[in-house]
């Protein structure tokens, strides 16, 4: 006989540090050129005027001015209409 109890085994041990997504300038403040303005995983937010996306979808601005925030209406693949917010620096 064993002389200890099961163990089991361990499970949802395994953790990762948060990726530190989301908004970093809120609309109204000043951002200079090349600034991160929102970090995301997908086109969840659209880049607009003064503005450009990088390759793993994060906003920058692409220039100097205050970030405005303006909901659109973008078209899906399926002709479905969503609801999309678009980054703007002037």
């Amino acid at each position: 006989m064993s002389k200890t109890k099961a163990g089991g085994t361990a499970k949802n041990v395994h953790d990762s540090p948060g990726q530190r997504l989301g908004i970093k300038v809120s609309g109204g403040q000043t951002v200079k050129t090349g600034d991160i303005i929102v970090r995301q995983i997908g086109m969840t937010k659209r880049s607009g005027k003064g503005t450009f996306m990088s390759r793993n979808f994060t906003i920058h601005a692409a220039k100097n001015g205050v970030v405005k925030f303006v909901p659109r209406k973008v078209k899906n693949f399926s002709g479905r209409t969503m609801p999309r917010t678009e980054v703007t620096v002037e």
